[in-house]
């Protein structure tokens, strides 16, 4: 195999977007008090800025912080966990929403999603309390993109072919991660004065069309995603092939 020889800005980018996804999986995860201490000294800001403008072009505004973290756990109970007959106001998990099954059962989409995991060697942990974690849930899809973006960089600096890993990524964007993205804003567009933190606001309001702008660059580099051919692709052959 001849050897692909990685700019610095592949690298840069590649790094840079894996951090956008992590930071943005930590910033939406339950609240914790690190989580608030980094909004209000700043360095979920110079964090996130960095990448976001070596990716967007633009800065990250400064926007001011919860008071305390139980404002921000308030905030954050009241869109995500809490809502009428006990159902969130804003789930953060895609079966949650019919119209991304697209008519496939809540378990069959699952497995769909599971089987991006399972390629990559991923498997669903246990939490405390026995319960596996939700492989459709944004934070899991969040952090496996910037899984994703690690091994982009990691061939990038080894001279191997990050192609396979560009066409994951692709793939989970536009099947997974993009739509789920777009789900959680439309719904929280609907709500009115839930006391969300300000930070997380603006990441509802920012990553769809983010996300849907590194789907076009990993297109441009990798080609477009393949569209479906007949029947959904099953949890065994989605797309599989062209991450090898």
């Amino acid at each position: 195999m001849t050897a692909v020889h990685a700019l610095p800005t592949d690298v840069a980018r590649a790094e840079a977007r894996g951090a956008v996804y992590r930071l943005a999986a930590a910033a939406l995860g339950y609240p914790l008090d690190e989580t608030q201490q980094a909004f209000a000294d700043g360095r979920f800001h110079a964090s996130l800025d960095e990448a976001w403008q070596l990716l967007a072009g633009e800065p990250w505004p400064r926007l001011a912080p919860s008071a305390s973290l139980a404002d921000l756990e308030v905030g954050y109970m009241a869109t995500f966990v809490h809502g009428e007959r006990g159902k969130p106001r804003v789930p953060l998990v895609a079966n949650a929403y019919p119209e991304l099954l697209a008519g496939l059962s809540p378990g069959s989409y699952l497995l769909n999603v599971q089987a991006f995991y399972r390629h990559f060697g991923l498997t669903a942990a246990l939490g405390d309390e026995g319960h596996t974690d939700e492989p459709d849930h944004l934070v899991a899809m969040l952090e496996f993109c910037a899984l994703l973006c690690h091994l982009e960089s990691r061939a990038l600096a080894g001279d191997a072919d990050p192609a396979p890993y560009r066409r994951a990524q692709r793939d989970f964007l536009a099947r997974c991660l993009g739509p789920l993205l777009h789900a959680v804003r439309e719904h929280y567009a609907q709500q009115r004065n839930l006391g969300l933190d300000a930070t997380l606001e603006r990441l509802i309001q920012t990553l769809p069309d983010w996300a849907d702008r590194q789907r076009l660059t990993l297109e441009a580099e990798v080609g477009p995603c393949p569209g479906p051919s007949g029947d959904r692709p099953t949890p065994d052959s989605a797309s599989q092939p062209l991450w090898d």
